[in-house]
């Protein structure tokens, strides 16, 4: 058995949930079916989820409407129309809407989670209404049905662990299973999103509860990319790779999954692809539990920038017991949560997502470190990019640090940091934002320009 999910843009019109339905029915082990809410259809187009958040806003403010939700409605009804499909699923669509508008609004966070996941699970009703007009037996199946129960953590729920034996007994049903992705509900009946990429979870979810042979996750690219393709022309195409190092690679900017999205999947062992809706032939790419090192020591690349560093100074700090905890202590007195933490016997650096600081946190900070920490030295940088570099070859290949370090030398950039993860299968630098597309370039030319990527 299979289950195999399908992105926003995959279902963003007619001709898009055609390619769909080819898919599917290629091979009749692709039993259960998840589907994203129907994405852009061109660079300017709105997405519906976000639509639909603009309508629940107005719903609290008591505002008109009627042009939000005609406009969502006339997005589905566009491809119902495109494809045949009987009219009586739009008016499904708009009946079941209509009801999430009247509900409760006393609770504003769960009401707008409740139509939020409205995306996707009108969308899981039309694609059941596409199969079922082409002949097919499918079935439209709500995740309370499906048996996926979350905690109540609106728009961060992680999924129960009761949940998995009571989607087990989707085994069972007959026809092919079209679930809506991105939500759960919890044992009070309130609808909760996951994190972003919520289909994906979903996906893995699902994934591990029917003990699945396969992952599939088709998108818009034909496989994993070495590094990002929009600083690295054609990048190499990754065949295979570990869940380990895709995880390593989401942190630090990948956008093809969510570094949690996998999990379940990983947990039980099953093996997840990538594949390309638009051209279902290309092998796509493979993650795994474990796989041959036999391409070199680096897998993937991966950057993002937004971050700073705060610098502390103190001469025998190695010495001074409890002087990181209280140091930590600081940091969660004013709700920030760190990256990286780097240190030598007299110094450390805390790196940390720049937009958790205004002028007024940083300098509350920086007076409590001096004060309390008897700090020799404060200082704060600024624009820095972190990048990844990631392969579970690093830990038998000696060098790999060396010749890295080489490579952003020869191409003039100046490394603000360096720290090897404790798992050995990434080493991430800093440098300054406007070196980054530089800098992985660089690396990219060092590590791959004569590789084949496995």
């Amino acid at each position: 058995m299979k289950v195999v999910k399908f992105g926003g843009s995959s279902l963003a019109n007619g001709t898009q949930l055609e390619k769909v339905y080819n898919i599917v029915m290629a091979e009749p082990e692709r039993k259960v079916v998840v589907v994203s809410a129907p994405g852009k259809r061109y660079s300017d187009d709105i997405k519906v989820t976000d639509l639909l958040i603009l309508l629940g806003e107005k719903c609290l403010a008591e505002q008109d409407t009627t042009e939000e939700f005609n406009t969502i409605v006339n997005r589905y009804a566009s491809i119902a129309e495109e494809l045949n499909i009987p009219e009586t699923v739009i008016e499904q669509i708009k009946n079941d809407l209509s009801s999430i508008m009247k509900q409760e609004k006393q609770d504003s966070v769960l009401f707008i989670e409740a139509m939020k996941a409205a995306g996707e699970d009108n969308n899981a009703k039309l694609v059941a209404a596409y199969f079922q007009s082409k002949g097919v037996e499918a079935h439209y199946v709500n995740p309370k049905d499906a048996g996926i129960f979350v905690t109540n953590e609106p728009g961060s729920a992680q999924v129960l662990p009761e949940s998995y034996d009571l989607i087990y007994k989707l085994r069972d049903r007959s026809g092919i299973l079209i679930v809506p992705g991105f939500f759960g509900y919890s044992k009070e009946g309130d609808v909760l999103t996951f994190s972003r990429s919520g289909s994906d979870i979903t996906g893995s979810i699902l994934a591990n509860g029917v003990k699945a042979d396969l992952y599939e996750n088709f998108t818009d690219v034909d496989a994993v990319y070495t590094v990002n393709p929009s600083i690295v022309k054609n990048p190499k195409e990754i065949r295979e790779l570990t869940y380990r190092e895709m995880r390593e690679l989401s942190y630090a900017g990948f956008s093809v999954f969510h570094d949690e999205a996998l999990i379940p999947a990983f947990r039980a062992g099953i093996p997840v692809k990538v594949k390309n809706t638009n051209n279902p032939a290309a092998p796509g790419t493979k993650i795994v539990n474990t796989r041959e090192n036999t391409n070199g020591p680096v897998v993937g690349i991966a950057s993002d920038d937004g971050f700073c560093s705060i610098y502390i100074g103190k001469y025998l700090m190695n010495r001074e017991v409890g002087f990181g905890r209280r140091l930590l202590q600081i940091l969660e007195d004013f709700h920030l949560s760190y990256e990286h933490v780097p240190s030598g016997i007299d110094d450390i650096t805390v790196i940390l997502r720049e937009d958790q600081l205004n002028e007024e946190t940083k300098k509350a900070v920086i007076d409590r470190i001096k004060e309390e920490l008897h700090a020799d030295e404060v200082k704060i940088a600024h624009h820095l990019a972190l990048i990844m570099v990631v392969g579970e070859g690093m830990r038998r290949s000696v060098g790999t640090t060396a010749r890295a370090a080489k490579a952003l030398a020869e191409a003039g950039i100046n490394i603000d940091m360096i720290n090897q993860g404790s798992s050995e299968v990434s080493m991430m630098f800093g440098v300054k934002e406007e070196d980054e597309k530089k800098a992985v370039q660089a690396l990219y030319n060092e590590f791959f320009a004569n590789v084949l990527v496995g």
